[in-house]
């Protein structure tokens, strides 16, 4: 985990979106329109995790680079309401895994603060949407678990 990181992130995307990301190199990353003041937040030295869906796993992290910019190029698919995703930062990949060997979300739930608003059994609540602030103890927790996957 970097040092100087301020704000710490979690991407919630699709198997397919997560290909996207990782032909792009882990160059950058974008975000739904309706997530802008989220991404006026964000700032270089941020840590950014993904959790993809479909295979419930936390299968990557970096370090953001630059701030938002806004881009209408297309790059990731909506499900549903049709979305270019405008927001984008740059980042640097610490480390990214296939989602299939990914780190399995629910082994690291019962130790996730942000995770506990919801009741146990509906723990998957907690992975909906598609941009999340996070604890810095949980991004931690996440960072060490796929830093050594």
């Amino acid at each position: 985990m970097p040092s100087g990181a301020r704000s710490f992130w979690m991407i919630v995307t699709s198997p397919g979106n997560y290909e996207r990301t990782k032909a792009l190199r882990f160059s950058q990353q974008g975000m739904k329109k309706r997530h802008l003041r989220k991404a006026e937040r964000m700032a270089p030295g941020d840590g950014m995790c993904w959790y993809v869906t479909g295979h419930q796993t936390f299968a990557a992290i970096a370090t953001l680079t630059s701030p938002f910019f806004e881009s209408a190029k297309p790059i990731w698919v909506s499900d549903g309401a049709p979305d270019i995703y405008p927001w984008r930062v740059r980042i640097k990949k610490q480390k990214a895994l296939a989602p299939e060997n990914g780190v399995p979300a629910e082994s690291l739930v019962a130790k996730l603060a942000f995770v506990r608003k919801w009741p146990k059994a509906s723990w998957r609540l907690a992975f909906q949407g598609n941009v999340h602030e996070l604890p810095a103890a949980d991004y931690a927790l996440i960072a060490r678990a796929v830093a050594s996957a």
